[in-house]
């Protein structure tokens, strides 16, 4: 008998729902529930006291036997959310009886967010392996303000809500270690005041992906209303970018893309240079990835001058491997070449160096450089050879001895995608990038990817979808083989859910609400990072191919409105928005977290003009211009 099999299946939770007024007395409310075939409920409270109240209003479902719950608010909580042992502190799920993992401030059995912080407007549980789930569902605002989604488990109950106006508990995450005060938000009731608040409960099957036809059901719902604004077409976009990485980015000496520059140059002196980062990784960042799309770029256009830049960097980060035989991490200009951002000593990181030899694969392809190539099966070689029986690869390896430091994670699915792509070099490497793809399949199917970005340990992030995307498609395009393409759709699901399909409001006299900021298509970076970025059109080549692989539109609709969004706030000119001309930022600030709401960060990232730069190559090269 399975855990399933044991327990009797919850009923459906589109009977009514639970609804509370929160911080006045009920009894001054009427509440009417409108049931509809579709899972609808339309709440309507009137407020029948006789002098104003700050009140909120809460709309529940609970789903019983909920053992083991699998929680979901996309882009915000997956599961437990934050490993036990991962080294930086933000939400994480746990049972109040669970005495074995952390239990510190971000640690509860209880989770509350803003609908800012989600990419889609749900939350979701599947209350243990084996048993169908249940979603809840409403509107990002409703005219009492911002909406809240969270979930609780109370005894062998999963509840999940939807709070009119938002709150926050037990604490209010803001990108750091430290708590913050639970954030509460009311709406003031005047006598008479009717409220219509419109909720969906939705049957999940037992198959966790499921969450994939439900945030389908809500693309389509949302992304009507929240029209594509791009600044500029594709092809300026391109160009802007390439500028942008030319002229700000790029230091001759000794050959770098210095990772962030300042938008302001007059803000210390010295034409801003002491605020920009003297560092360079040697992918993820920087480096390899970005100095491929400005050497395509260049050969689209001729651009003799930018084809050297990039084929410099390239240079610069090919002729000094490590002595284990793989690229180095990051440099630095005051102390060279050095490990990855990680707490393991003279640790290098897989996803960094994985991705920054995929592109150079891809580079090697565009020129035949043999010293290039000659760097590439260096790297190749050494992580074969510390591939272990079962298909992994490792996570993190020693620097000068070749050591697996770490074999967590998935950031190792990076080496799968560039292994597949140089088994036209050598007939060895396509085993192993298979062995790889078993290995890792798993996590897929587990909706557990986790472990991508060196900044955040072993966090889910949007990152570890565009990974595994670019992994299973490079086995698809190498083998044939349906198997690896169902596991890129898995994939890109996973990396889609932390897509917005909507727009977030900002204030009118924010930064973002000046320029009529649109969300949609921009991706929260993770749960610990929650701020939108553009590092998700790194994949849009895989998503246009996995589009016309599956005859499946959706996916290109989706890669298409991630480089619609992106095509936002590229500066066309010196002074756009208090940039220079092709500078691109990393983070927008779609929620409160890091900054106030509405703010951009004011410092341009070599990867995000890189970004854009390889999706408008990307894209251009499939025939799309506009």
């Amino acid at each position: 008998m399975t855990a399933a099999d044991a327990v009797t299946p919850h009923p459906s939770p589109t009977s009514a729902p639970a609804v509370d007024v929160l911080d006045a007395d009920a009894a001054a409310f009427t509440i009417e529930v409108d049931a509809r075939d579709d899972g609808t409920h339309l709440v309507r409270v009137r407020f029948d006291g006789a002098a104003p109240v700050d009140a909120a209003v809460r709309v529940s479902i609970e789903v019983p036997a909920a053992s083991a719950p699998w929680w979901l608010i996309p882009g915000v909580f997956y599961g437990e959310n934050r490993p036990a042992q991962n080294d930086r502190l933000f939400p994480r799920f746990a049972a109040a009886d669970d005495a074995d993992g952390p239990r510190d401030a971000f640690v509860s059995d209880a989770w509350h967010f803003r609908s800012d912080r989600a990419a889609a407007p749900v939350v979701m549980v599947w209350p243990v392996p084996g048993l169908p789930g249940a979603a809840l569902s409403a509107p990002p605002e409703t005219t009492l303000g911002l909406t809240g989604f969270g979930f609780a488990l109370q005894g062998d109950r999963a509840v999940l809500s939807a709070t009119f106006p938002a709150r926050e508990f037990p604490v209010t995450y803001y990108g750091d270690a430290e708590p913050r005060p639970a954030e509460t938000l009311t709406h003031s009731f005047s006598p008479g005041d009717v409220a219509e608040l419109p909720v969906r409960a939705i049957d999940l099957t037992a198959d966790r992906h499921d969450y994939a036809r439900v945030l389908r059901q809500l693309h389509a719902e949302w992304a009507p209303s929240a029209p594509l604004r791009p600044w500029v077409d594709v092809p300026a976009a391109a160009a802007l970018a390439a500028e942008g990485l030319l002229r700000w980015h790029y230091d001759p000496d000794p050959g770098v893309l210095l990772e962030t520059v300042g938008f302001d140059r007059e803000v210390s002196g010295g034409d801003g240079r002491p605020v920009d980062r003297q560092a360079m990784h040697v992918g993820w960042v920087s480096g390899i990835p970005w100095a491929y799309a400005m050497l395509r770029h260049a050969m689209r256009t001729g651009d003799d001058i930018l084809r050297a830049a990039a084929e410099r960097v390239i240079g610069f980060c090919t002729e000094a491997l490590s002595p284990s035989g793989t690229f180095w991490g990051v440099w630095y200009r005051e102390k060279g070449w050095t490990q990855s951002w990680t707490a393991h000593r003279r640790g290098l990181h897989s996803r960094t160096l994985g991705e920054a030899t995929q592109f150079l694969v891809r580079s090697v392809a565009l020129t035949g450089d043999p010293a290039w190539r000659r760097a590439a099966v260096s790297n190749l070689d050494a992580v074969v050879h510390r591939q272990r029986d079962d298909g992994a690869l490792g996570s993190i390896h020693h620097a000068e001895t070749g050591e697996v430091l770490s074999w967590q994670g998935t950031s190792a699915l990076a080496w799968v995608a560039a292994l597949a792509e140089a088994a036209e070099w050598d007939a060895r490497y396509l085993p192993a990038a298979e062995r790889a793809g078993r290995h890792y399949a798993d996590a897929v199917r587990a909706e557990h990817l986790h472990g991508a970005p060196e900044d955040v340990d072993l966090a889910p992030t949007s990152e570890d979808g565009y990974v595994a995307v670019m992994a299973y498609m490079a086995l698809y395009r190498a083998t044939g083989d349906g198997a690896w393409l169902d596991l890129a759709r898995r994939a890109a699901d996973f990396a889609l859910s932390f897509r917005y399909c909507y727009d977030v409001s900002f204030p009118a006299t924010s930064l973002l609400g000046v320029y009529d900021f649109g969300t949609r298509g921009a991706d929260q970076a993770s749960p610990s990072n929650q701020h939108l970025h553009a590092y998700g059109l790194v994949m849009t080549r895989e998503m246009l191919q996995l589009a016309d692989a599956l005859g499946d539109e959706h996916y290109r609709e989706r890669a298409l409105e991630a480089l619609a969004c992106f095509r936002q706030f590229v500066a066309r000119f010196d002074g756009d928005f208090n940039a220079y001309r092709g500078m691109v930022t990393e983070r927008y600030y779609q929620t409160e977290c890091f900054q106030p709401k509405g703010m951009l960060l004011t410092l341009s990232h070599a990867w995000s003009a890189g970004v854009l730069l390889l999706g408008c190559e990307d894209a251009i090269a499939a025939g799309i211009s506009d």
